[in-house]
């Protein structure tokens, strides 16, 4: 009974040497995760700067023109292959431009009108309407 009593104490004593060498451990991991004491503090002002550069690549991101749709076309009767285009270049607001370059026999001519929620003030054609609506939709034409 004796013998029983002194091992039980001994595993008692094995497991608390072991708790204190883990609480030591993690006391030590501590210091070193938060530092001086301020750590808490710096990671909540880190995160908040995070959160706050987040949101402004979001907004920026909106504000870039990355909606494109390119329509390519024969323009005139007596050319082929379709070497005239209108490229459409949006943002996510349909806010960008759309550029036209009309192949001839003997000239090339580029036109480029602005575009404002999908609209233009200058009069579209049929593929700068066809550019400007697969943009917006977020689709290429063929």
């Amino acid at each position: 009974m004796l013998i029983a009593a002194l091992a039980v104490a001994a595993v008692a004593c094995l497991v608390a040497v072991v708790s204190v060498w883990r609480v030591v451990t993690l006391e030590r991991r501590f210091r070193v995760l938060w530092g001086d004491g301020d750590g808490p503090k710096e990671v909540a002002r880190e995160l908040a700067s995070a959160r706050s550069e987040l949101r402004s690549a979001t907004d920026d991101a909106g504000d870039s023109l990355k909606r494109v749709a390119l329509v390519r076309y024969d323009a005139f009767g007596d050319i082929a292959g379709r070497l005239s285009f209108s490229a459409a270049l949006l943002d996510d607001d349909g806010d960008g431009l759309v550029i036209s370059s009309i192949h001839a026999r003997s000239e090339s001519r580029t036109y480029a009108k602005s575009i404002e929620n999908g609209r233009s003030s200058i009069e579209l054609t049929p593929e700068e309407k066809q550019a400007v609506a697969a943009a917006r939709a977020g689709k290429e034409t063929p």
